[in-house]
């Protein structure tokens, strides 16, 4: 391993003292005075206070964003509209390197991953939709489309700025206007996003964020709007179907998953080995989407697993501001708990746990990359999403042997199969119960290209033109 100085980025983007909340275009303080803390999981130091929404916060930005629908945002043509994705697409371009900087401050990843996919990924984002908003009568969802009217969206800390993008960027397109609440730990580049859209002249009202914890999210399911859009865990999303059933609210929940990476014994197998490695310690295993569940065929088995622990070997854990880092901090002091009860229960299940020598900060929430071998269905970190940086081995002998494992989970997010035929990609992306299916790569992703899961990972799509259907009233 190449031992690399320290490469820390210069930007520091100006992060103000305390944040309110973005209410029909301005920022104003909770109507309780409610504030919470947002901390940087590298060092635990307190970045900022922001405030927290209530109820009545809630219904505030609701009210706010119905006005905006009816009077300015639903009347305005779709290339008007355009207009101003557009120019947000270009503003987050304009900015890239701060919100970059934002986002690993907050959230605790490393630069290069929001330098290079979080942040461009957003954009993108903005600049397919943008392309969209004229053209609505043409995605085939029926001649006359229309608004829905006001967007209830949640999301995770996981992809705070992606997931932001994933939610407002087609409810704007296609005419509606959004109350978002994004999650608890990681406000920063929500908040940043608000001020880019004072920025871009946005109409007020149109987009409102509301900063807050769980009763915050329940209050916006509650409020009137008419639509719940939600990422986040498979038990919050059971608690928002069960709270707008009977009601007249559409509803998307992207939820979790546990997929499983399929290597036969035809894979190119040192690429085959990079792509695990992205698809389970990419942004600290802190993916819905994560490889978590390893399945290799016997005959390769112990080849792709010493040069699997060889490439884990050299993988950098550290300050999430250094380019050279490849793991960055686990996002909380409660999600670290979660990682590692889970792992000690791999153990005591009886399956082999190896994991690489590595130094780890001090300060801060951190945990090794581990590889657990030996691993059986029945055990918990094969069945429990642990959404850490922790992947767990199987191996099987057939094809057909493979399917049946990887089908054998309440989830059904993605998957991904490594062979040299085309044929077998095929015969198994048909057969696995999952939304998405890469075929030699995983965790790639394209905005015009709709993402969602089966069974337990939710119902609904975003991105591409399937995902526009879920923002129309058609």
């Amino acid at each position: 391993m190449f031992e690399y100085a320290p490469a820390p980025e210069s930007v520091r983007p100006q992060i103000k003292e305390h944040y309110g909340l973005f209410v029909d275009g301005e920022f104003a303080d909770a109507a309780d005075g409610s504030v919470f803390k947002s901390v940087d999981p590298s060092t635990e130091e307190v970045l900022f206070t922001v405030a927290e929404a209530g109820e009545a916060d809630v219904a505030n930005a609701v009210a706010a964003a119905r006005r905006a629908h009816e009077t300015v945002w639903g009347p305005m043509s779709g290339a008007e509209r355009g207009k101003y994705l557009f120019r947000i697409a270009r503003l987050l371009q304009e900015k890239a390197r701060e919100f970059a900087v934002a986002e690993s401050l907050d959230n605790g990843k490393p630069i290069k991953e929001t330098r290079d996919f979080d942040v461009p990924t957003a954009a993108q984002h903005f600049f397919y939709h943008a392309g969209w908003a004229d053209k609505l009568e043409y995605a085939g969802l029926g001649p006359d489309p229309k608004s829905l009217g006001v967007v209830g969206q949640v999301i995770p800390w996981n992809f705070p700025l992606l997931m932001l993008a994933w939610k407002i960027a087609p409810a704007l397109a296609c005419g509606n206007t959004v109350v978002l609440k994004p999650a608890e730990t990681t406000p920063l580049t929500a908040l940043l996003f608000a001020e880019l859209c004072q920025e871009a002249d946005l109409p007020a009202g149109v987009v409102n964020i509301l900063p807050g914890a769980g009763a915050t999210g329940a209050a916006l399911v509650d409020a009137a709007v008419d639509k719940i859009a939600f990422t986040g865990s498979t038990a919050v999303g059971r608690a928002i179907a069960k709270a707008v059933a009977g009601s007249k609210k559409k509803v998307t929940l992207e939820l979790g998953g546990k997929a499983a990476n399929i290597v036969f014994d035809d894979a190119a197998i040192d690429q085959a080995v990079e792509g695990i490695v992205n698809g389970i310690f990419f942004n600290q295993g802190h993916v819905c989407c994560a490889g978590s569940r390893l399945l290799v065929q016997e005959s390769v088995a112990d080849d792709v697993l010493e040069r699997l622990k060889a490439r884990v070997s050299t993988l950098r854990v550290g300050d999430p501001l250094d380019k050279n880092t490849d793991i960055g901090a686990i996002n909380s002091a409660e999600q670290l708990e979660r990682i590692t009860a889970l792992t000690e229960t791999g153990g005591a299940e009886g399956a082999e746990v190896w994991q690489p020598a590595c130094d780890l900060p001090e300060r801060g929430f951190w945990f090794r990359p581990t590889v657990f071998t030996g691993v059986q269905q029945s055990m918990r970190i094969a069945r429990e999403e642990i959404f850490g940086p922790v992947l767990s081995v199987l191996t099987f002998r057939t094809p057909d042997e493979a399917i049946a494992k990887a089908n054998n989970t309440p989830y059904g997010l993605s998957a991904g199969v490594w062979t040299e035929k085309g044929s077998k990609i095929l015969w198994a992306a048909e057969r696995l119960r999952a939304g998405v299916v890469w075929a030699n790569t995983f965790n790639q992703f394209d905005a015009a290209s709709p993402f969602g899961g089966l069974k337990e990972s939710g119902y609904g799509r975003e991105g591409g033109r399937q995902g526009l259907e879920a923002y129309l009233d058609v």
